[in-house]
């Protein structure tokens, strides 16, 4: 059964949203009521991952991407009977490039509780509620390829997890591609009946700062960072060597980043690659 927290969320969503007839009025009021509640600046000093779980708002999403209501991390993350694949909400994924072109690659801590020592792209987290400055995209700026909400978010967890200062990564620096809708449970750390997993709607992101990046990665966030290029990814990507990678990132990996990566200069400029209106449903 539903937390009573995620039932009283779902009650607000519907009340406000008119029986979801305007679902993103939703996105709007739930933007409007954490500024007026006197929502500030996002920290993540000295708290651990479970402090994360339950304090933090995700954007919970219909298949179309569309906002419906907010929970926090830990009930969006739980597979249980009742909700067997946890709670569809919106998150991203940022592949940041060195100036001569190499991807960042970060492998999650080992006290993360979905995944914990994947290898995966350089940061992946979610938009969240009541923030300053705004998280939550409308209709109109995901159409036009703005998402200053995610943007935001994303300079926010870099600074968070890599220690990527944001003059470096200004909003402005990144290009949002496209959506990638997936599943996945955690069963290679909670087995077969995995209780913990992921279900988003993710927003893929390209930044190629023009000066190398300041690097000092959280501790309770990452165990390892590394630069490659093509061929060194395929080299660790290879079955015979040993490690393990986040379900979204071999996603992606698989069907997209090659041809993205080939074209990185068009790619990072929107002139190749960019396709707001496809989410791509691979489940």
């Amino acid at each position: 059964m539903l937390s009573a927290a995620i039932v009283f969320n779902w009650r607000i969503a519907a009340r406000y949203s008119n029986s979801l007839r305007q679902p993103f009025e939703v996105a709007r009021t739930l933007a409007a009521r954490g500024q007026m509640a006197g929502a500030s600046t996002w920290a993540g000093i000295g708290l651990s991952q479970q402090d994360f779980m339950q304090r933090d708002e995700c954007l919970i999403v219909d298949e179309s991407d569309i906002i419906v209501a907010t929970a926090n991390k830990h009930d969006c993350h739980r597979f249980t009977p009742a909700q067997p694949r946890g709670l569809l909400h919106r998150a991203f994924s940022i592949f940041l490039f060195s100036p001569d072109g190499k991807l960042l690659l970060q492998q999650r801590a080992a006290s993360k509780v979905t995944f914990p020592s994947v290898w995966t792209n350089t940061c992946c987290s979610h938009p969240l509620a009541g923030q300053d400055p705004n998280e939550v995209d409308s209709a109109d700026r995901i159409a036009d390829g703005s998402v200053p909400g995610i943007k935001a978010a994303a300079v926010r967890k870099l600074a968070h997890e890599l220690g990527i200062p944001p003059e470096q990564v200004p909003p402005a620096s990144f290009t949002f591609l496209t959506r990638l809708h997936y599943c996945a449970g955690d069963v290679h750390t909670y087995g077969p009946e995995a209780e913990w997993g992921e279900h988003e709607i993710d927003y893929v992101l390209f930044v190629r700062p023009v000066q190398p990046v300041t690097l000092v990665p959280n501790p309770d966030e990452v165990d390892d960072v590394r630069y490659v290029d093509r061929k060194e990814l395929a080299a660790m990507m290879d079955p015979g060597s040993g490690l393990r990678w986040s379900p979204w990132f071999r996603i992606l990996a698989d069907r997209f980043l090659d041809d993205w990566w080939q074209n990185l200069d068009e790619t990072l400029e929107g002139s190749k690659h960019t396709d707001y209106e496809t989410i791509h449903h691979i489940l």
